[in-house]
């Protein structure tokens, strides 16, 4: 009698996981519809993620679900797409490269800490608090440091960290696609790589081998606790594939919008304002911090252009304080060079992860250190 109870009790817990799910996936779809009907960029993944968030506050009924499994699924297709554009002479380049990626991820980090410093003032948050919620490109790692540093509020950082990526994947696109740039959405890069995948049949020829791999990588990633495992092990998996001679293919356009929509639904059910104290005040702040970001990233990006022989779009997409994911949506539309934008995203997503934290920590403690003496 009780196990009965018990299982009709998870039965209706599923269902309603199950509702939940589903509105969510409805809602994210009919997101995407309406900003490619408007000529929206990368809409299935701006559209899914605004609707989403708008839904999350309209339906407040149904809590909306969107699992950490279907978000690392888009990651895994993402990751492919990515490695598929590694060859053996982009790693040359790259190789070339490396002194001046070095070089702007430190400049960038440091444009991050000054702004942070400047906000801090401004707005009398501790600076801490703020700079972990300015450092581009790191919202795992920085919940994750800030949770063992005391004195950090952990909903501003998230916040802060959360409101930066949504506000970078709304403006990249839209600079990129403003006269600024001078670009229009490349079709070219759609026949070119539909060409290049030579159809269905070749494209199923290697993609089960691709797929073990990369699901085998992503999951080891995880285990070991690798930054961003499920973009970085598949893109790891098939860049080694690529290069040691087996032919990866184009995916399909409606499979690439999928994954958009997969994360999407996810980065909108992530931003959270009701949970904010003195909510007016951090909005102001998270946009001012994303705006001055946007801006030492463009600046930055002009320098490198004088460096490299590299188009305006590639630079900026490099070094913009946004996911590596997002970028190589709006890299694919504009025909942007895929390889070199990962690659400098990737050396930046690596920095954060193994050389800021400790670096933060210390910092940290020196300045525990004066206030104590201070006092």
């Amino acid at each position: 009698m009780d196990g009965d109870g018990h299982s009709h009790q998870s039965l209706s817990w599923k269902e309603s996981k199950w509702i939940r799910f589903l509105t969510a996936c409805a809602i994210a779809v009919l997101g995407g519809f309406f900003f490619q009907l408007i000529h929206m960029p990368i809409p299935w993944l701006l559209g899914s993620m605004v609707f989403v968030l708008i839904g999350s506050k309209v339906f407040r009924g149904i809590m909306l679900y969107w699992p950490a499994q279907i978000r690392n699924t888009g990651m895994i297709i993402i990751g492919y797409t990515l490695g598929l554009s590694f060859t053996a002479s982009t790693l040359v380049q790259i190789g070339h490269q490396l002194p001046t990626m070095v070089l702007f991820t430190a400049l960038l980090l440091v444009c991050a800490g000054g702004i942070a410093f400047i906000i801090s003032l401004l707005s009398g948050i501790p600076f801490p608090t703020v700079l972990m919620g300015s450092i581009p490109g790191g919202l795992s790692q920085m919940v994750s440091v800030a949770e063992e540093v005391k004195g950090i509020d952990l909903t501003i950082v998230t916040f802060l960290q959360v409101s930066r990526l949504i506000m970078i994947m709304f403006c990249v696109p839209l600079l990129i696609f403003s006269p600024l740039f001078h670009v229009t959405i490349s079709q070219g890069a759609a026949v070119a790589a539909a060409a290049r995948s030579g159809g269905y049949a070749a494209l199923f020829q290697h993609i089960w081998l691709f797929a073990v791999v990369c699901v085998l990588l992503a999951l080891i990633g995880q285990k070991i606790k690798f930054p961003t495992a499920f973009l970085l092990g598949p893109m790891i998996g098939t860049m080694l594939l690529n290069l040691s001679g087996y032919e990866g293919h184009s995916l399909p356009t409606f499979v690439l919008n999928l994954s958009q929509l997969m994360m999407g639904s996810y980065i909108g059910l992530l931003l959270k304002p009701e949970n904010l104290k003195n909510k007016l005040k951090i909005i102001l702040l998270a946009l001012l911090n994303g705006v001055a970001l946007i801006g030492c990233s463009i600046l930055l990006s002009l320098l490198l252009t004088r460096l490299h022989d590299i188009t305006i779009v590639t630079s900026f997409l490099s070094l913009s304080p946004g996911g590596m994911d997002q970028m190589a949506f709006i890299a694919k539309e504009v025909n942007g060079d895929l390889s070199v934008i990962t690659c400098y995203q990737l050396f930046r997503t690596l920095f954060i992860f193994f050389a800021v934290p400790p670096l933060l920590r210390l910092v940290f403690r020196l300045v525990l250190k004066e206030n104590r003496s201070a006092q």
